[in-house]
């Protein structure tokens, strides 16, 4: 059975930093695309940051360019996105995401960001 869980989410203030974590069971990690996304109420859910099985090419959304990092850890099953520099408009619920050709995609139930003073 496959399953991620998300962790790190919280509370915190304009111009802070969290770092959200990702882990993987039941799935060949390192053969996989990893990813984060996010969900604002009443927006759709968007792209934020993804990294390749090999743990090179990160590719961000460009409102995230400069501030969030995405990296991963094979040994530990587990994705990481350090994010500095929040804003209000990062406030969302965040999602990380396993795809492998062949095989498909799976969620993770998701951990809430909430970026306020």
């Amino acid at each position: 059975q496959v399953q991620l869980v998300e962790s790190g989410g919280g509370l915190v203030q304009p111009g802070g930093s969290l770092r959200l974590s990702c882990a993987l069971s039941g799935f060949t990690f390192s053969s996989a695309v990893m990813s984060w996304y996010r969900q604002a109420p009443g927006k759709e859910r968007e792209l934020v940051a993804a990294i390749t099985s090999a743990g090179g090419s990160p590719n961000y959304a460009d409102s995230v360019k400069g501030r969030f990092t995405i990296s991963r850890d094979n040994a530990k099953n587990t994705v990481y996105l350090q994010m500095n520099s929040l804003k209000s408009e990062d406030t969302a619920v965040y999602y990380c995401r396993a795809y492998r050709t062949g095989v498909g995609y799976y969620w993770g139930q998701g951990t809430q960001v909430t970026v306020s003073s």
